[in-house]
């Protein structure tokens, strides 16, 4: 007979444990910010929450940014680019102190999605996708401009300035466009920088 009420009673104790271990799990949250100043919302945020001793209630806040390339007067610079401007990510536990948290940071207005008192976080594929994208723009930066064949260009710098011309070829690891310029009526293709071209 005990062992009966046992055998019952023991699928309630896992469900209500399962139930536990879920609300207590971290989900991501897309928080909103001023534009421009996702990076002092994050830091405000960190603040926040180590004052508060909540660190166990929060993982981590990010700023999805990726790195671009930029070529200026024949120099290559690297530069940061955010790639949800006016957004931040926030790994945390949705309580009614972590809500307040967050929603009482200096230019922060809001999480995004569900309802303004109950967010709804977003599915971890998401994050997933989003955090793969971060790690490419670092190992690899991509240009700030990207151009496609067929596009038409400018020519800015060189002995063809003022020149249009369609984009032949696209060379990303070297930063450098094919473009085709008419000359004298034919058609001649020209090896030039990102630097040197710019978008018609």
């Amino acid at each position: 007979m005990t062992s009966e009420n046992a055998d019952e009673g023991s699928p309630v104790v896992p469900e209500s444990a399962a139930v536990t271990a879920l609300t207590s799990k971290k989900r991501w949250y897309v928080v909103h910010a001023y534009s421009g100043m996702e990076k002092s919302v994050q830091r405000a945020l960190t603040e926040r929450v180590t004052r508060a001793g909540m660190d166990d209630k929060f993982g981590q806040i990010l700023v999805p940014t990726e790195e671009v390339i930029e070529v200026k007067n024949g120099q290559k610079s690297v530069t940061e680019r955010r790639f949800f401007p006016g957004y931040v990510l926030v790994e945390m536990e949705m309580t009614d102190e972590t809500w307040h948290l967050v929603k009482n940071t200096s230019k922060v207005t809001g999480f995004i999605g569900g309802k303004s008192n109950k967010p709804t976080p977003i599915p971890p594929h998401e994050v997933d996708k989003i955090m793969q994208q971060m790690q490419e723009g670092i190992e690899k930066p991509r240009p700030k401009v990207l151009y496609e064949v067929g596009e038409l260009v400018r020519i800015k710098d060189g002995p063809f300035t003022d020149f249009n011309g369609n984009v032949e070829e696209v060379n990303y690891e070297k930063s450098r466009v094919r473009v085709s310029v008419t000359i004298f009526g034919r058609a001649t293709p020209v090896e030039l920088e990102f630097g040197q071209v710019e978008k018609v």
